[in-house]
């Protein structure tokens, strides 16, 4: 089983606002199991960020649509663009004003809803 497997098989965990952020060493970790997902920084908030691509509309709809019923089921929500032919995915944990293990967790989830 590959570490991304591992990923996708994690459910989120609740956390609170004063939940730890991953550390540098688990943020190397992490990002080794999601490659093609990028880090952004945001008003000093680090993101996760991932642009899918689709042949129009309606399939990026449809993908959004997964997302959004993926993030209800697991109590964690991103920011989603949704555009002709392609849908930005940003996941980062709102109360910790950064990313947890969850965020990481939900873009291995992400990528394995863009396959079916």
């Amino acid at each position: 089983m590959n570490n991304e497997a591992k990923l996708t098989e994690e459910r989120c965990e609740a956390c609170s606002a004063d939940a730890p952020q991953v550390s540098d060493e688990e943020l190397k970790s992490l990002i080794k199991q999601i490659p093609d997902w990028n880090i952004e920084v945001r008003d000093g908030v680090m993101q996760l960020e991932k642009v899918f691509k689709f042949k129009d509309f309606l399939h990026a709809l449809a993908f959004t649509h997964r997302i959004g019923g993926l993030a209800e089921s697991m109590g964690h929500h991103p920011a989603l663009l949704t555009e002709w032919g392609k849908v930005t995915v940003t996941w980062w944990s709102h109360k910790l004003k950064g990313l947890h293990r969850n965020d990481f967790i939900m873009a291995a989830k992400t990528d394995l809803l863009e396959e079916e």
